[in-house]
């Protein structure tokens, strides 16, 4: 049976969830606070493997109403169920009118009893014209036979007809109406056998086909009693788990083995046990080839089952090559995890090991041992928050492995990115809290910004991924500056920088275009002048001079910020370009003429021009 929805109703937070389809894996998302794990204790509840209890009207029933409200009829939890070939084909076998059902239903209350449902049931009914029909051909047949038969048989072949006759009128109670059917039948075979009398084969066939179905209907009772008790055998169990058990990383065989004797082992060693049940040890033999002194055979033993969980260790757990060995101490056994590598080998105790290992580890280890053989082998998983303690990589590979190595369904909630399946989007739920409905859950994914968080990021994720990043390119701005040649002089921020030093004495004026891209490097080209570049985190700055006297030959100088690029030429005249940072600036040269420095700024009409 595979659970293809469940419903929960009055139940701590939660009035009604509405119906919540159930996948293979099925993730629940939803805010702190937001009713997920009260889901999931409900569900519990229907066939816990600790066996079915009572719930608690004071604790589990909704505080905001009154505990009259509450009794033991009130219903928590209603589950659907898909039913395969061979399911289908028994429960037909145990109740003929359940042929073609292919969903069944289970449920409960407050109480201890638990109720099964068949989607699809045929009505309980009967063809009254076929029953008429048949009875007319049938009881004129046994009138004509008892003509034949001695006087004594006649009377009562004759009385049994007529009585056959009454019975088969139906009703509107099948029941009832089949009880008195199938005694009329067997009255009336009776008279018969004791005249010696025989119908035709057509009639003798019409007189069985009575009698099957009023047998039908007069077991339909018993047959679904039955059929109900049969859904509620095939439920599997629930495995709720919102911590996992420590475990220890030494632990004392003997000691362990007299308080499993005794149904005394603790939490721990319970987790030891099925620790070694994956491992494949057998701890009674470890025991007994220690009092025998075997110290090689032990080791042997020790060795093997080290190298087999090492190996699931390392299918399971992507973070980084572990070894794990285990390593005898006259009656202790001790659980060791190593980080091979080049240089050197630390060898650590479990209990050292970080939070998030040990988790993984405690998981898998608890549902190695109860999946494989043991009680969780056909249950269905409930995890409130499993894989907290790891990393992210750590998280998506503890998703993988709920979808490739458990058989069992998975429902479990989350709130983190890496948990949640994008590639079965289908597969999500979203859970959330209002003050009057209570805990809500969404088929579709909805809720507030909040709610849909770990899917969003998520979804991003995957995106950001699988697709490479695109980079679009700026408009390019050109900025037109004022310079004026001869000494350095400081440069003032402003939306045109302009240079104002003061040269000693006349000089040759140039225009200088300074060329910013986005390019990775930038080639100067031969100038007659050094040109000084001066940068500032703003936006990147052309200089022009404007009417030059004398021809000289063009200068064009590339910038590339951040660092300053000096052209290398004989030191004449200096120009200070202060360039804003990110977007690129083209500035083209003109023939420069020879004109005093310090007329440079008076007739100067640098314009901001915008680059195409």
């Amino acid at each position: 049976m595979r659970l293809a929805s469940f419903q929960i109703t009055n139940f701590r937070s939660i009035n009604d969830s509405g119906s919540i389809d159930s996948s293979q894996i099925t993730a629940i998302l939803g805010r702190n606070d937001s009713g997920k794990s009260n889901l999931l204790r409900a569900l519990h509840s229907l066939n816990p493997t600790e066996g079915l209890a009572p719930l608690s009207p004071i604790k589990d029933f909704p505080r905001h109403r009154r505990l009259e409200e509450c009794t033991g009829d009130t219903p928590v939890v209603h589950t659907r169920w898909a039913l395969d070939e061979s399911e289908r084909a028994a429960l037909a076998a145990i109740f003929p009118r359940a042929t073609g059902v292919r969903h069944v239903t289970a449920s409960r209350g407050y109480d201890t009893v638990r109720t099964a449902g068949f989607e699809g049931l045929a009505d309980l009914s009967i063809d009254v014209s076929d029953i008429k029909g048949k009875v007319r051909k049938i009881v004129p047949a046994v009138k004509a036979a008892a003509e034949k038969v001695a006087e004594e048989a006649k009377a009562l072949l004759e009385q049994e007809a007529d009585a056959f006759d009454a019975a088969m009128i139906a009703s509107p109670d099948f029941i009832k109406w089949s009880a008195g059917a199938v005694k009329a039948t067997q009255a009336l075979r009776k008279a018969l056998a004791v005249a010696g009398a025989e119908l035709s084969d057509k009639q003798e066939q019409m007189l069985v086909e009575l009698e099957e179905l009023s047998l039908a209907i007069a077991n339909d009772k018993p047959a679904l009693d039955q059929a109900r008790a049969w859904v509620i055998e095939k439920l599997p169990t629930f495995i709720y788990v919102d911590e996992y058990p420590s475990l220890p990383g030494r632990q004392n065989i003997a000691d362990h083995l007299v308080r499993k004797g005794w149904g005394q082992a603790t939490p721990g060693q319970q987790s030891f046990e099925k620790l070694c049940k994956a491992a494949g040890l057998d701890l009674q033999q470890l025991q007994d080839l220690l009092e025998k002194n075997d110290q090689a055979t032990r080791h042997q033993l020790v060795n093997r089952a080290g190298s087999v969980v090492t190996a699931e260790i390392r299918r399971l757990w992507k973070d980084r090559p572990l070894k794990v060995r285990f390593n005898l101490d006259g009656p202790h056994l001790d659980t060791l995890v190593s980080d091979p590598n080049d240089a050197y080998e630390v060898e650590v105790n479990l209990d050292e090991r970080s939070r998030g290992f040990q988790w993984f580890f405690s998981f898998y280890v608890a549902f190695f041992a109860d999946t494989k053989g043991g009680r969780a082998e056909d249950a269905i998983l409930l995890l409130d928050e499993p894989g907290l303690h790891l990393h992210p990589h750590s998280q998506a590979d503890l998703l993988a492995h709920f979808e490739k190595d458990f058989g069992n369904q998975i429902v479990y909630t989350t709130h983190s990115p890496f948990m949640v399946p994008t590639h079965r989007v289908d597969a999500v739920r979203t859970a959330s809290l209002d003050q009057v409905r209570g805990t809500t859950v969404s088929n579709a994914a909805e809720g507030d910004e909040r709610t849909l968080f770990p899917l969003k990021a998520a979804l991003a994720l995957s995106r950001g991924v699988s697709e490479p990043a695109v980079v679009k390119p700026e408009p390019v701005k050109a900025v037109a500056v004022k310079a004026e040649f001869g000494k350095t002089a400081a440069a003032k921020p402003a939306a045109a920088t302009e240079a104002t030093a003061k040269p000693a004495k006349p000089v040759k004026a140039v225009e200088v275009a300074a060329v910013v891209e986005a390019a990775p490097t930038a080639v100067a080209a031969p100038v007659a002048a050094p040109v000084a570049v001066k940068q500032e985190p703003a936006k990147p700055a052309v200089v022009e001079n404007a009417k030059p006297a004398d021809e000289a030959a063009p200068v064009v100088a590339a910038v590339v910020p951040p660092a300053p690029i000096a052209a290398p030429a004989p030191a004449e005249a200096v120009v200070s370009v202060m360039p804003e940072t990110v977007k690129p600036v083209v500035v083209e040269s003109v023939n420069p003429v020879e004109t005093p420095a310090n007329a440079v700024n008076e007739h100067a009409d640098g314009e901001l021009t915008q680059a195409a």
